[in-house]
């Protein structure tokens, strides 16, 4: 009978931890998915809402001198094209442009990202910016979402204050008026 009790035992020890097991698996599981939400709701977003069509809107998004760099290098507006922007020694990054749908949304990979300001200067890498368009109330609407600048990043602040003034003014301005407000041509800087 001990033989029997012993084995019974260890087959009972083996399920409670098997189970201890499962739940803290679980518990890990729910708690990586409960970041994940709260990362993809707190990503910087805003909106604008104009009179113009969305083939305006989207056009404007795509003439990306026009209201984001004048020193923005290759092409913007295709599919697979990619593109640097640049701002003085502050900033410098490689995007890829991987949806088109004409006159609804656009969406850019940042390839690579250099910030003189932050502690990783590789904040961005590897998050996407999508520009939604879509009709409301007879106005377009342009959604802008940077997927994946969090609070958490040590540039959201300045970040998000840059997205605010280049979407809300300049790129507002060049889809009502056709005039943006870029940043103006200066010397080409490269990250080190």
């Amino acid at each position: 009978m001990t033989n029997k009790s012993n084995t019974n035992t260890y087959i009972l020890i083996q399920g409670v931890l098997t189970c201890i097991l499962a739940l803290c698996f679980a518990s890990t599981f729910a708690q990586d998915q409960l970041k994940t939400r709260k990362t993809t709701t707190s990503d910087f977003t805003t909106t604008l809402l104009v009179d113009q069509t969305p083939k305006e809107a989207f056009n404007a998004i795509n003439d990306v001198r026009g209201w984001w760099s004048e020193e923005i290098e290759g092409s913007t507006d295709k599919l697979n094209d990619e593109f640097t922007y640049h701002y003085e020694d502050v900033h410098y990054c490689q995007l890829k442009v991987i949806e088109v749908i004409p006159n609804k949304k656009v969406v850019w990979l940042v390839k690579y990202n250099h910030f003189n300001f932050t502690k990783d200067k590789s904040e961005w890498t590897g998050t996407k910016i999508i520009f939604e368009i879509s009709e409301k109330d007879k106005k377009t609407r342009v959604r802008f979402t940077h997927l994946g600048l969090v609070p958490a990043y040590e540039c959201f602040n300045i970040c998000s204050n840059a997205w605010s003034q280049y979407i809300q003014q300049s790129l507002f301005s060049l889809i009502t008026t056709g005039k943006g407000r870029p940043n103006q041509f200066n010397k080409r800087v490269k990250a080190q």
